[in-house]
């Protein structure tokens, strides 16, 4: 069961991936998870820093359970990029990744220092997946950066032009160029 605390971290990572950091206040975090008014400083003594840091260690989390539960480097491309396209369509484009939000708005180093951690372990656990199937590990490093970056940056085109389509493009050129990669790591 989740718990109330839990609740508020959840919704602030909801709505940060919506709004953004900077429209993102504890308020709406209190009425969009039902949390009495009081608990926000009970839970989150450190105020709306700890909040959105946890938020993002939520996003990370949730994002990084998505790579590690793929059973190859293709299938942990369609499992991120196949989430993020239902979340696209199913908010309307409202919805992108809460971790972009935070890197780019966020004016508190606290904050950007928890964006950078959940980036530089997505791209590990990438690396490790593409290094596992096969490939050399300095390859693995810039082919899970090129994986990241490309993926984040065509969420952000998508929203934008509320069209999956660049998304859809760079999912399909990240698998060939993973096809590619086993194909020349054979013998």
């Amino acid at each position: 069961m989740v718990t109330p605390r839990e609740r508020m971290v959840i919704s602030t990572a909801l709505l940060i991936r919506e709004r953004g950091a900077h429209s993102t206040a504890i308020a709406n975090v209190l009425e969009h998870s039902g949390a009495p008014r009081g608990s926000a400083y009970h839970y989150f003594p450190g105020g709306r820093t700890q909040l959105l840091c946890e938020a993002v260690d939520y996003a990370a989390d949730f994002t990084s359970n998505r790579i590690a539960s793929a059973a190859s480097s293709l299938e942990a491309i369609d499992h991120i990029v196949d989430g993020f396209r239902t979340q696209l369509v199913e908010s309307d484009y409202r919805a992108g990744c809460p971790v972009v939000a935070v890197a780019v708005e966020a004016d508190n180093p606290e904050v950007i220092e928890r964006a950078a951690a959940a980036f530089t372990r997505w791209t590990g656990l990438i690396a490790d997946r593409l290094t596992h199937d096969g490939v050399a590990t300095d390859r693995a490093d810039e082919l899970a950066m090129l994986f990241m970056s490309s993926i984040e940056g065509a969420i952000v085109v998508a929203r934008s032009t509320r069209d999956v389509k660049p998304l859809e493009i760079v999912h399909r050129h990240l698998r060939a160029t993973v096809a590619a990669e086993f194909k020349e790591s054979r013998p």
